[in-house]
């Protein structure tokens, strides 16, 4: 079997048996360094690492194949990439950079598997008459639309 398909197959196994967690990322260099990026519902701790490291590197023979294997959780600083994070993320500030290069800022309201819902907030001018009047207004955007979208961390 392929060195990546059965690294692949031992990861699937794994997650079926944790359904709380799921993949963000699997990468495989030329040099056979394997990186793994997990993140779950509740989040990933250092145990669910460690559990998804061993699912991998004790089913595999060292003296067959040689290889580094790297497994962590997605951090903060990590674009959200599947329908999954979005939902983990409800209710938190989230910057989108959208394909045309324009950025949204706003609170994560509604996820589904098409599309996501922002609340954006802002303060305009009036219509009639001298000030600023405090807006809200929802903006749907289509997966398909989104470059990249980071949680905003506020402190």
């Amino acid at each position: 079997m392929e060195f990546k398909k059965r690294i692949e197959e031992l990861l699937n196994e794994f997650l079926e048996s944790r359904e709380d967690l799921f993949l963000v990322d699997l990468k495989i260099s030329a040099g056979d360094d394997i990186t793994v990026i997990l993140d779950g519902d509740n989040g990933v701790t250092l145990q669910d690492c460690l559990d998804a490291s061993r699912a991998i590197e004790f089913n595999m023979d060292r003296e067959e194949h040689d290889f580094s294997l790297q497994v962590m959780s997605a951090g903060l600083s990590e674009p959200l990439s599947a329908p999954r994070q979005y939902r983990k993320n409800l209710g938190r500030e989230i910057e989108v950079l959208l394909n045309d290069s324009s950025k949204i800022e706003g609170e994560l309201a509604k996820v589904d598997d098409e599309k996501i819902t922002l609340v954006l907030r802002y303060r305009k001018p009036k219509d009639i008459g001298k000030g600023k009047v405090d807006v809200e207004e929802e903006k749907e955007i289509p997966y398909s639309e989104i470059k990249k979208a980071l949680v905003i961390i506020k402190f």
